[in-house]
């Protein structure tokens, strides 16, 4: 399954509230992006809360926009990446 970089901008930032409320929310995601054969891998999060960076396993990047409109999240860029680490060459 290709693997993809997707950057977002929240205007007001983003916030997720570290409670059951926040964890329902990502639950919800995870759902949602499922029906697209999507899977959220983890994402990165500016200091400001402004931007992410976001990993996704998925078909396609239509599958990732498909996802991501279903979650009423903002798609600014996706970018097919691979792995490369310090491990790669042992």
């Amino acid at each position: 399954m290709p693997r993809y970089l997707v950057e977002r901008t929240f205007p007001d930032g983003l916030v997720i509230p570290p409670t059951e409320q926040g964890a329902a929310a990502c639950r919800t995601v995870v759902g949602n992006n499922a029906e697209e054969l999507v899977t959220w891998v983890h994402s990165y999060v500016t200091p400001d809360k402004l931007r992410t960076f976001c990993v996704y396993d998925g078909p396609s990047p239509e599958a990732i926009r498909k996802a991501a409109r279903r979650n009423g999240l903002p798609v600014d860029q996706i970018i097919e990446v691979s792995v490369l680490d310090p491990y790669f060459y042992r």
